[in-house]
């Protein structure tokens, strides 16, 4: 009897062991300038712990009670020779119930591993980010042509424009990005991808300017905290800073573009209110670790000296919602205000731009159309050069703030 209760116990550990096994559904690895992410999706929490070695540096997970899978054997297959941190991804049975995964690292890391709990169409998901220890410089994505060669800030020069001229350097941010792809269009865009099509052409139109030079927040598919875009652009000397978007609504029918600034005192309508709520909600789709503070972005993004920035932003939106209005029907004659984290630079004019409404189908048909996309930038870039003839920039003032 004494045996059988033994035997009896035995299996039930064991089928308790069956039961907890688990099986990714999937895995992703989204290679960025500042960071790798690694995102391993599953339908339960993930138990996990992790630790670093040296000589070679590696990087090791252990994952309780996950089996391999497809999944889970995919994710090396994702990883390319161009990735920054990662030299190899190696998965195994470390012992019973636990699946390894190594790794083999380019360079010291300093990782960031946090759970995110399922949000939209995700699940539960483990978020393995790959930080360098030394982080580059923030100019480092955009570098001047040529430096000053005095003890002025440096400046960007192009050639046939005299040598210490000034010029206007517009920061573009294509919203959503990698983990958070932003709106889903009636018949399948994702917002993330039109958004980073009209920003690369923005670029292209604005740097065609003989006295401008635009930078890329993100420059592929890759998630960007709200509060870092804010960050970059300050730490890139920007001008201008703006926002590309084409959201979604819940009737397909809205359509028409929109431009928006931030607002101090609440938003202008419940519509603009709804807008901001949802695009401040990116952070909790594109996954952040809620455990790290960042004193110098609180210090940014609390900063009170943002009433006559927001005043050069409404100025700057009714140059560009104009110009729009010739390329689309828009949403609404005016700007519109709320409370958009993205927009909380205290010293940069700063906008967002709804192109269009990806839900609406004739909209989406649009914003994938190339030549319309260049009449939409077109119109965008006229509306930035009527801005500044209105509102030179006179005074080095914006290059020689503390970052």
């Amino acid at each position: 009897m004494h045996v059988l209760l033994k035997f009896l116990l035995l299996c039930g550990v064991l089928a308790s062991g069956w039961a907890q096994a688990l099986q990714l559904s999937a895995t992703r690895l989204w290679p960025s300038p500042d960071y790798t992410r690694i995102t391993l999706e599953a339908a339960q929490p993930v138990v996990h712990k992790y630790f670093t070695l040296s000589n070679p540096e590696r990087l090791v997970i252990d994952l309780e009670g996950v089996e391999a899978g497809a999944a889970l054997d995919a994710l090396a297959g994702q990883l390319t020779a161009e990735d920054p941190y990662i030299g190899a991804i190696r998965v195994g049975k470390n012992r019973p119930g636990v699946m390894r995964l190594v790794l083999d690292l380019k360079t010291p890391v300093k990782p960031s591993v946090f759970p995110l709990q399922p949000l939209g169409e995700y699940g539960h998901r483990l978020v393995i980010d790959l930080y360098p220890t030394q982080p580059a410089p923030a100019t480092a994505a955009a570098p001047d042509p040529l430096k000053a060669q005095d003890d002025s800030p440096p400046q960007a020069v192009k050639p046939g424009v005299p040598q210490y001229a000034r010029l206007i350097t517009v920061a573009i941010d294509a919203g959503h990005g990698g983990e958070d792809p932003g709106a889903l269009g009636a018949n399948g865009s994702r917002e993330k991808n039109i958004t980073l099509a009209l920003a690369k052409k923005l670029k292209q139109k604005i740097d065609a300017q003989e006295n401008m030079r635009a930078v890329l927040i993100r420059d592929g598919d890759y998630f960007v905290p709200l509060g870092q875009r804010v960050v970059k652009a300050r730490a890139l000397k920007a001008d201008m800073f703006m926002s590309i978007h084409a959201d979604a609504f819940i009737k397909p029918h809205a359509r028409g573009s929109s431009v928006f600034a931030l607002s101090e005192n609440g938003a202008t309508s419940v519509a603009a209110r709804w807008l901001a709520k949802r695009e401040n909600e990116a952070d909790l789709v594109g996954g952040i670790n809620i455990d790290v503070k960042d004193p110098f972005l609180k210090r940014t993004l609390i900063d009170l000296s943002q009433t006559a920035t927001i005043n050069d932003s409404l100025k700057l939106g009714h140059a560009v919602l104009k110009e729009i209005g010739g390329v689309n029907t828009l949403h609404k004659p005016h700007v519109e205000q709320a409370g958009f984290a993205v927009l909380k630079a205290p010293d940069i004019p700063s906008i967002l731009i709804e192109t269009a409404f990806i839900s609406n189908p004739e909209e989406e048909k649009r914003l994938n159309d190339p030549d319309y996309q260049d009449k939409l930038v077109d119109a965008i870039v006229d509306g930035v050069k009527r801005y500044f003839e209105t509102h030179p920039i006179t005074a080095p003032s914006r290059l020689t703030r503390n970052p």
